[in-house]
């Protein structure tokens, strides 16, 4: 694969005992290092211009303003240093780059990966949260779907995340031409995703929410994958896929109560690929959360293994009784049915 990457990026500085540090990008570089086909890029950062294609033009200066201060905490999670604005705009555009690549043919052993932080999926239009300044899946999309030069007009952002992303919804909750699909933990922070949200307006629809009981696992996603966002994205007909990828549904991240394997990430790779691919859209990943930094590392490395040429071993067992049901309630909440 092609990993997007920025030193830029390692210079936003969370402080001592923060979950979200620059020591995720070094793992990443570790478990990296011991893979063959590895190539690194370095992008340009987003220009104004795109990161207020999806944020206010006042929160935009207020976050610059706050970190040109000295930064300091914007609420309790969510903290910033003097270079967190540097390091934002390189995460986004390294997401854009990911994306423009995905969509001017870089496919197979050629396929992007961002790996950016801060990350970006709590990010809403005016506000930052949950470790996030700018939405930088979002970002991308958008950018893509404006660019005269570019043939997006519609793009899917699927957002594997332990978490919700609650910013990434909000942005386009009422456009038609994104649809953002999450498999979450339910009730787990913010405490947004529920499957009546389906967007508003033109984006009615367009919005999927599979708020997963705890304790899920391979199997689960898997099913969500097949039954979900299969037939809703072969619905939707996309240019451009994204997939949000956050690492933290793993059975060892010490922020979430999910069963993910490291398997299962290569497994949801392989679906994902697969849907992409039947909707002959651009596929591109952008890295969200993961907080153990081992199973964030092998996980961001069994994407890579997976177009590197690796099969993934299916599970031996099945979904839980109660994945199955909520597999129902979301087909009939988006009329899959029908």
């Amino acid at each position: 694969m092609q990993f997007g990457y920025s030193e830029t990026c390692l210079a936003h500085d969370t402080g001592e005992r923060h979950p979200e540090t620059a020591d995720r990008l070094r793992a990443i570089r570790r478990a990296l290092a011991k893979r063959h086909g590895i190539s690194y890029v370095e992008a340009d950062p987003a220009d104004e211009e795109s990161v207020a294609s999806v944020h206010d033009d006042d929160y935009v200066e207020e976050v610059r303003e706050f970190c040109r201060d000295g930064g300091g905490n914007w609420d309790p999670d969510t903290v910033a240093s003097e270079a967190t604005w540097e390091a934002a705009t390189a995460s986004a555009g390294l997401a854009q780059w990911a994306a423009r690549e995905a969509t001017e043919g870089a496919s197979g052993r050629d396929t992007p990966f961002s790996i950016g932080r801060p990350p970006g999926h709590h990010a809403v239009a005016d506000d930052a949260m949950g470790f996030c300044f700018i939405n930088n899946a979002a970002v991308a999309a958008q950018t893509l779907i404006d660019d005269p030069d570019s043939d997006v007009e519609r793009a899917v952002i699927f957002d594997w995340d332990v978490h919700h992303g609650n910013g990434t919804q909000d942005i386009f909750y009422d456009q038609g031409d994104v649809l953002y699909a999450s498999v979450h933990e339910d009730g787990l922070y913010p405490g947004t995703g529920e499957i009546e949200e389906t967007g508003t307006g033109d984006g009615e629809g367009t919005t999927l929410n599979v708020p997963l009981s705890a304790g899920a696992g391979d199997e689960d996603y898997l099913l969500a994958a097949e039954e979900l966002l299969r037939p809703v994205v072969e619905r939707f007909d996309p240019d451009l896929f994204v997939v949000s990828a956050g690492f933290d549904a793993h059975r060892h991240d010490p922020i979430s109560r999910m069963r993910v394997s490291t398997e299962g990430y290569a497994l949801l790779t392989d679906r994902v690929r697969s849907i992409a691919d039947d909707a002959d859209a651009g596929l591109a990943f952008v890295l969200e959360g993961g907080y153990g930094l081992d199973t964030l590392s092998e996980g961001v490395a069994t994407v890579h293994e997976t177009f590197d040429g690796r099969s993934p071993v299916e599970p031996d067992g099945d979904p839980g009784e109660s994945t199955e049901q909520l597999v129902e309630d979301v087909r009939r909440a988006h009329d899959l049915d029908g």
